[in-house]
């Protein structure tokens, strides 16, 4: 990994002179292409040599493509709008040259496998059945039925978690039903208290206004009856 990086200072040191828009997209562009040669040197150079160990140096510059391409999909916003359609094909160029090498390790990885189980039958059943081998059939299979038991138990696990939160949450949906019937109840009572309100200040309003009245009417009375006691004294006075 180290390799990798010093390989790719030089990018880095004509980005900081550049200060283009697209800078960093075709730094990593540029990076991504001298990945992608290094991988199909190691794929097509996997029969020769050490197979396996090609193979996981290739695996280790997908990972570094792989983060290169999340990068450029980073950087492709701030590519100016009057570009970004040409960057943007460089970028679906480059997620599919990554899908096919990702598809053509996988099946590196599958004929080594193959040539790996010919090359041990070859030998005959005593180096496969030999319980004291370092590295038998029988080992390698109860190291999958161990990852299978464990990515089992994971599983379970995994469901009776959403289990339990599917029942919380459905406990959480009926309180919340519940509150909300609360909070109507409780609306349609303020409704109703507000309309008697209403109701009773229009009665209030009427009683005062037919006080008044009668005020009035009691007030004429008493000073018509004023008026004929007056007259009637003026008269007898007069005489």
């Amino acid at each position: 990994m180290a390799g990798v990086v010093d390989e790719y200072v030089p990018n880095l040191e004509i980005l900081g002179m550049n200060s283009s828009p697209t800078a960093l997209f075709d730094s990593y562009h540029n990076d991504f292409h001298q990945i992608v040669q290094s991988i199909r040197d190691k794929l097509e150079g996997e029969t020769d040599g050490d197979s396996s160990a090609l193979l996981r140096r290739a695996d280790m510059d997908l990972e570094e493509a792989d983060e290169m391409v999340s990068q450029m999909e980073l950087e492709l916003p701030s590519v100016p709008s009057s570009m970004r359609s040409k960057y943007h094909s460089r970028l679906q160029d480059a997620k599919n040259e990554l899908s096919r090498l990702k598809k053509l390790a996988r099946d590196a990885r599958s004929q080594a496998t193959r040539v790996d189980l010919l090359s041990s039958s070859q030998h005959g059943p005593s180096a496969s059945d030999d319980p004291y081998a370092s590295t038998t059939d029988r080992t390698r299979l109860l190291a999958g039925t161990t990852l299978l038991e464990d990515g089992t138990k994971r599983l379970q696990d995994s469901y009776r978690v959403a289990l339990e939160t599917e029942n919380q949450g459905s406990d959480i949906l009926l309180n919340l039903r519940s509150q909300r019937e609360q909070i109507e109840h409780a609306r349609d009572t303020i409704q109703t208290v507000d309309t008697a309100i209403d109701r009773a200040s229009g009665t209030l309003k009427k009683m005062i206004r037919r006080m008044y009245q009668q005020r009035a009417v009691t007030g004429a009375i008493i000073f018509v009856l004023l008026l004929l006691i007056a007259v009637i004294l003026w008269e007898k006075l007069s005489r």
